[in-house]
């Protein structure tokens, strides 16, 4: 995030109260997004109806919806019902509010502040849906990509080519690594999504800043996911299909997957010379690859992910935020030649 410029504020002795006061906010945000993340996988609208228990349909009281404190007082349960409300509510309000105080502390209370917060506000859903339901929800990532480069242009023209560079920079390089994994294993090595999240880290932090994200989220990804598959059998977790299937009804896991094709749409037979023209630009980009396998009926079949796979998009979240708020402390105590690949976050 280069460029800054620096808010008039309040004299000292009110700081603290600032500091509280962003951290409220930042538990405020991540109780919102708790909503985000429980919705928007499902296609359901953020806005209404009001929060409400999953299980019994309960409507939540304002008291109800505190960050944190309603969870502590309901002691975890459901006033309607009684059943278990999920402990990821209350770390996912705790999350967000460590993380305003720590792009705080990196940023002060500088503008750089303002898209920062943003950012956290986009990679914390996108972290949690990811986990559950391995997707990347284009209702998060492409406004993401857009707020990216706005968000730039206070700061200036330099940050806005470097966000406009680093938004193409990114999901070029990983629509890239997309069709070239998929050539080599013959079959997808990346999720749809991930080139989006690139582009919108990219976008808010530079393409000076890519390279290290990259080395980041491959190393710890696959650290991780060593240690996980040795311990559980599993390098990620289930998806939440998985997770409700019947154990007794699933595929063995030896079975083989359905052969997976690639047909550019530019290449069918069939189409006139100015369409063929006018589709190769929108395929390279952007069409799914591979085509998913389709089952007896013709049917596209859905993707189920198997004990190799890790969700990347997590990874690629952890990355983007040690980028953020730690470049300047990781350039200095990494290897001359790790901090290098930090050069947008000195």
């Amino acid at each position: 995030m280069p460029g800054s410029v620096t808010f008039t504020y309040a004299p000292g002795w009110a700081e603290p109260l600032f500091i509280l006061f962003l951290f409220f906010l930042g538990l405020c945000f991540g109780s919102f997004l708790n909503v985000v993340i429980a919705r928007v996988p499902e296609g359901l609208s953020i806005v209404r109806p009001g929060s409400r228990c999953p299980k019994c349909g309960h409507v939540l009281s304002w008291y109800e919806n505190i960050p944190v404190l309603s969870w502590l007082g309901l002691r975890g349960k459901c006033r309607g019902c009684g059943m278990p409300i999920s402990p990821r509510y209350v770390l996912v309000e705790l999350l967000t509010g460590l993380l305003f105080l720590a792009c705080l502390k990196r940023f002060d209370w500088t503008y750089s502040l303002v898209p920062a917060l943003v950012l956290v506000c986009l990679l914390v859903p996108l972290t949690f849906i990811d986990l559950e339901h391995w997707i990347l929800p284009f209702s998060l990532t492409v406004p993401g990509i857009v707020a990216g480069v706005v968000l730039a242009i206070p700061l200036g023209t330099d940050a806005v080519v470097d966000a406009a560079v680093g938004m193409a920079v990114g999901f070029l390089t990983f629509r890239m690594m997309e069709y070239v994994g998929w050539k080599a294993f013959k079959k997808e090595a990346l999720g749809g999504g991930d080139k989006f999240l690139v582009a919108l880290l990219g976008a808010f932090l530079g393409w000076q800043s890519l390279l290290g994200i990259l080395f980041f989220s491959s190393f710890q990804g696959a650290v991780v996911g060593v240690v996980l598959l040795a311990l559980t059998g599993r390098a990620g977790p289930a998806s939440a299909e998985q997770e409700k299937a019947d154990p007794s009804k699933a595929a063995p896991e030896e079975a083989e997957e359905p052969p997976s094709t690639m047909t550019w749409e530019f290449t069918k037979p069939g189409l006139p010379w100015w369409k063929r023209l006018a589709l190769v630009i929108p395929c390279l980009l952007f069409q799914p690859i591979p085509d998913a396998p389709l089952d007896e009926t013709g049917e596209e079949e859905e993707w189920v992910p198997g004990p190799t796979n890790i969700p990347f998009g997590p990874w690629l979240a952890l990355a983007g935020l040690e980028v953020m708020l730690l470049g300047p402390w990781l350039s200095r105590v990494l290897p001359l030649e790790v901090a290098m690949m930090l050069g947008g976050t000195q």
